[in-house]
């Protein structure tokens, strides 16, 4: 146990390289997710070059980081997108890319199985059409579930289905399983964050208080399911849960948007928490010499939490869930398990939240089937 603490202690300090980069190649997505959390749907025209994309591989290859997380927006729009992911495993850089899974057809699902180091995350929301096209769209869980089909002709291997947990689809989590299971994947379950457009359904779909206690009841269980430390903040009751438990923000993740700002994590694309540009002086001095970041790495402030016995279980909770619901970074998480954090927020009545910068959301998703 002392082992793992001293990690943790060492984690929450920083570390020379992150060990989670997520990169949204793109704000451009043919679909409109509910829950978006970069309100992604038009591309920025300012996005990165293919130059300026190699060269950050370059960079980051440089820093020894082992693999990025790329996402969007819909990653693969991007007509450079083999260019950039092969050139990423060309530098011995792995990549773990999150997709709608519109874009894999028969001939993408063979290409991208002949790829080394490469990882495949299809996103669903549900265990049945119903269920995921409420928030992702109609027609998108019948297009994923073709694209899990083409990747498993193709031999691929273990891809992950990625679902993000609201009140609708808790009670699916056995389904769920089932269907990673019948494609030989892994199941990877993420937290609903108040980001993005996410801000504006957080209220209707986050999951209840006692679903919460189920979904943790759950994944104790099952330590095979990969959460990302997203439920870091149910650790509160009892049993740690598998993970660092802990906010990486600043510490061991951030994110690189389409037009190279960097930000503390991916939940929190908003102007206080922008640590930098690559364009301006590169990322690895953004992520060395950043006072936002050296910031986030000074001791915690446990603010209203320095009273609560499970404290040290779950860290204040998500910073992001935080902000974006109007609370102070001090209050409780507005999951908090004990219900402190429902209570902060009625207290504080905040009824302007703040608003994710920037927002590219388009009205309507193009067709499905464009190219």
């Amino acid at each position: 146990m002392g082992a793992e603490i001293t990690l943790r202690d060492r984690f929450e300090r920083g570390l020379a390289a992150p060990i989670c980069l997520t990169w949204e190649l793109t704000y451009a997505c043919n679909l409109a997710c509910t829950h978006c959390l970069s309100s992604s749907g038009r591309r920025d025209p300012n996005e990165l070059s293919t130059d300026e994309a190699t060269a950050l591989i370059d960079e980051i290859a440089a820093m020894k980081i082992f693999y990025v997380n790329i996402g969007g927006g819909e990653p693969m729009i991007r007509r450079d997108f083999f260019t950039i992911v092969e050139h990423a495993v060309s530098r011995h850089v792995g990549v773990k890319f999150s997709t709608n899974g519109t874009r894999i057809d028969a001939a993408a699902a063979r290409r991208l199985a002949s790829t080394d180091y490469l990882d495949i995350q299809i996103s669903i929301d549900g265990a049945d059409a119903l269920t995921s096209d409420a928030v992702r769209g109609a027609g998108t869980y019948d297009q994923a579930r073709r694209a899990m089909d083409h990747l498993r002709d193709a031999n691929f291997g273990p891809f992950k289905i990625s679902v993000v947990m609201t009140r609708h689809n808790v009670g699916q989590l056995d389904d769920l399983a089932a269907l990673a299971d019948a494609y030989g994947a892994e199941l990877r379950l993420t937290r609903l964050r108040p980001s993005g457009r996410g801000v504006d359904v957080w209220d209707a779909l986050h999951p209840t208080a006692q679903q919460n206690r189920d979904l943790y009841r759950w994944l104790l269980d099952r330590p095979n399911v990969l959460t990302g430390d997203s439920f870091f903040h149910l650790s509160a009751l009892g049993e740690p849960l598998e993970g660092l438990n802990l906010c990486g923000a600043g510490r061991v993740v951030c994110l690189i948007d389409p037009v190279g700002n960097v930000y503390a994590c991916p939940f929190v694309i908003h102007d206080e928490f922008l640590a930098g540009n690559v364009r301006d002086r590169g990322f690895e001095a953004v992520w060395t010499e950043s006072e936002l970041f050296r910031s986030l790495r000074e001791p915690g402030n446990p603010g209203a939490c320095a009273s609560c016995g499970s404290y040290d279980a779950c860290r204040g909770g998500c910073m992001a869930a935080k902000f974006f619901t109007g609370l102070e970074m001090t209050d409780p998480d507005p999951e908090c398990v004990f219900g402190h954090g429902e209570t902060a927020l009625a207290a504080k009545r905040v009824e302007i939240r703040p608003s994710p910068s920037p927002d590219h959301s388009r009205r309507t998703p193009v067709s499905l089937s464009a190219k």
